[in-house]
């Protein structure tokens, strides 16, 4: 099935710019009129997934993120956040909550908070390569009403 409507964006792997990339992606996604917490669970799933690009793919250097949103019909969401980093050597592990490499502040709750506030999440990793994370949420279906 081909998207009605697609939105793409690439941008520094800098952490200034996870604000941007929810800030942009919710804007796009208006258009469906979402609730306030749809809305919220997008641009936090988002945040966590930018975030995994930012500390983990490019670690202590600068890289691109890719961001592509595409919206289907019936009010699917599909959000495919892509880098060219280090890429993850076991995506299952690395899926599971409180698993982190680098310790510290971090809890390793990237991927459980984007499973929790999409309907799927896919993963694909190449060590080397780079990491893409394909976000899919179905927005609650609404009539316009143009009265």
């Amino acid at each position: 099935m081909k998207p009605i409507n697609k939105f793409t964006l690439t941008m520094e792997s800098c952490s200034n710019n996870e604000y941007f990339a929810r800030a942009a992606v919710s804007a796009f996604i208006t258009q469906l009129d979402p609730t306030l917490e749809e809305l919220n669970d997008i641009k936090t799933a988002v945040s966590e997934a930018v975030t995994n690009c930012i500390v983990h793919a490019y670690k202590n250097s600068i890289g691109k993120i890719y961001i592509t949103v595409e919206i289907y019909p019936f009010s699917v969401i599909k959000i495919k956040i892509k880098d060219k980093g280090c890429g993850i050597s076991d995506v299952k592990e690395a899926m599971e909550p409180l698993f982190t490499t680098i310790g510290g502040e971090r809890a390793g709750l990237g991927f459980a908070v984007m499973q929790s506030f999409t309907d799927d999440i896919k993963v694909r990793s190449r060590v080397g390569s780079g990491t893409t994370v394909i976000l899919t949420k179905k927005l609650e279906l609404r009539v316009k009403n143009n009265a």
